[in-house]
């Protein structure tokens, strides 16, 4: 064989063993690791004692199945690694707050708009209201 035709030989050999690395690297990232963490959290009780997390893995988890059924490999192994870090969270989060409940805080509230384009409510047992007489109706004496 000559020392070009082995050239071509080993650069396409190359070539086909580095296009496999991303559906292997699937595999390993998502279908074995992330499906596991995901588990994991779940017989951790993690849908309810961390939905935020829970859900962030689960659709991330998701998302790599769509991108790998797409033959975006890259794509997928990395929504592979968020939702296993994301399920390792959830667990964490739902193991500690399964042995202490009150040290668990919500999270906090959104902010209030204070202007929606809407006039304010009229409270019950406001009196201020109570006290002032109606005006008269137009085009009367």
């Amino acid at each position: 064989m000559a020392p070009r035709d082995r050239r071509v030989l080993a650069v396409l050999g190359l070539s086909a063993w580095l296009s496999a690395c991303g559906p292997i690297e699937y595999v390993n990232q998502v279908t074995f690791r992330a499906d596991s963490a995901v588990e994991a959290a779940r017989a951790a009780n993690a849908e309810k004692l961390a939905p935020y997390w829970w859900t962030r893995a689960t659709e991330y988890l998701h998302q790599a199945r769509v991108e790998a059924a797409n033959a975006d490999f890259q794509a997928a192994n990395r929504f592979g690694r968020l939702a296993t870090e994301a399920a390792a969270r959830a667990r964490e989060e739902s193991l500690r707050a399964a042995q202490a409940p009150e040290a668990v805080e919500p999270p906090p509230a959104p902010p209030r708009k204070k202007d929606n384009g809407m006039a304010p409510a009229i409270e019950d047992g406001d009196d201020a209201t109570d006290d002032e007489t109606p005006p008269a109706p137009r085009g009367t004496p």
